[in-house]
């Protein structure tokens, strides 16, 4: 848990809630920490009823851990569950880690990982597998400097010329919509790029979608088990990191009251779309539903989801009768399954 993104915070409450939620007689859950600069620490305090983002004890963390190695960590344990959201650990990076000590691991693959993590990827790959998604476009760092590139203003222009406002501005590589804008004109265009390049090196231009925002949980390697759908009322213009993290206003309605032929569709996507991009273990997909046009747009798969007391993913597979317990357990099973596997191939 912890991590070098901006979603520490967050991880730290996601492997709180699981630590509290593991089936105890079945397994000895041993919590380490990563810091901000990437050190590795053996977690020696109580993350019993760590549920808030003002508790204490995430401020306090490395002071309640002893610094270890990743030999320590190695020896440690015989599986491990990442829970680190964003950057460095939900990108491929710590899975890779995991591959090169032959360690058991939960969730997705290097490969998934890598590549749900990249907005700009993803899209890429389910636009090849004629999967429906709005429209989009990109810039880099090195665009946008003067000089070397054709500077913020003439890309900022370019982007407007490819899509029509209202727009969306992302980092590539981030989560729980850090780094996010919605635009509407273009110097709020080129705030936006500056905003999103404090996180990424690379940024997304997204066209606005009027659509209701859905999600669906998914476990599963080769053969994909899907949840009930969920949508997401949020306490303002759009689901920002306030709306999910601070907001008392923003409504999970589980499960979401759609047609069944949208329910069939989004079904048949999430399934599609989870394969289409190596996913194993567990994810969640994000999507639009745009009830005047009667489309589905997919938006983006989260290989490693909030398991927070706010998060979908948990209370969609609640609302299909699987308990947090189990549904971890089912995560754990799901991960010895693909490392036998591939070392048995």
């Amino acid at each position: 848990m912890g991590g070098r993104s901006s979603e520490h915070e967050i991880s730290i409450m996601s492997a709180a809630a699981v630590a509290e939620a593991i089936d105890h007689d079945k397994y000895e859950p041993v919590p380490f920490y990563i810091d901000k600069a990437g050190g590795w620490h053996f977690v020696e305090i109580s993350l019993d009823g760590l549920r808030e983002l003002t508790d204490p004890r995430i401020e306090g963390m490395a002071a309640g851990s002893r610094r270890i190695n990743i030999a320590d960590f190695d020896e440690m344990t015989d599986f491990a569950f990442p829970l680190l959201h964003g950057p460095y650990g939900e990108d491929g990076t710590i899975q890779g880690l995991f591959e090169m000590l032959g360690k058991p691991y939960a969730g997705c693959g290097v490969v998934a990982s890598a590549i749900s993590m990249d907005k700009i990827l993803t899209k890429d790959v389910w636009a090849q597998t004629a999967l429906p998604i709005g429209e989009f476009t990109f810039t880099t760092r090195y665009a946008c400097e003067d000089g070397g590139g054709n500077g913020i203003a003439e890309e900022a222009a370019r982007i407007e010329r490819l899509i029509s406002y209202p727009i969306f501005v992302k980092p590539a590589n981030m989560g729980s919509s850090v780094g996010v804008s919605r635009v509407s004109d273009h110097a709020g265009l080129e705030a936006a790029i500056r905003t999103a390049l404090k996180y990424d090196k690379r940024v997304i231009a997204e066209k606005n979608i009027d659509g209701r925002e859905l999600e669906i949980a998914i476990t599963g390697n080769g053969i994909p088990e899907i949840s009930v759908i969920g949508e997401i009322l949020p306490d303002g213009v759009y689901y920002d990191y306030d709306s999910k993290y601070r907001s008392s206003g923003t409504k999970l309605v589980i499960p979401a009251v759609i047609p069944d032929s949208v329910k069939s569709e989004i079904e048949e996507l999430a399934k599609i779309a989870y394969m289409s991009l190596d996913g194993e273990g567990f994810a969640r997909i994000d999507m639009f539903y745009d009830e005047e046009k009667g489309r589905v747009y997919l938006n983006e798969m989260n290989a490693i989801p909030g398991f927070t007391k706010y998060s979908m993913f948990p209370l969609l597979w609640q609302e299909k009768g699987v308990g947090f317990s189990e549904l971890i357990d089912r995560i754990i099973e799901l991960g010895y399954e693909r490392h036998y596997f591939k070392n048995n191939r």
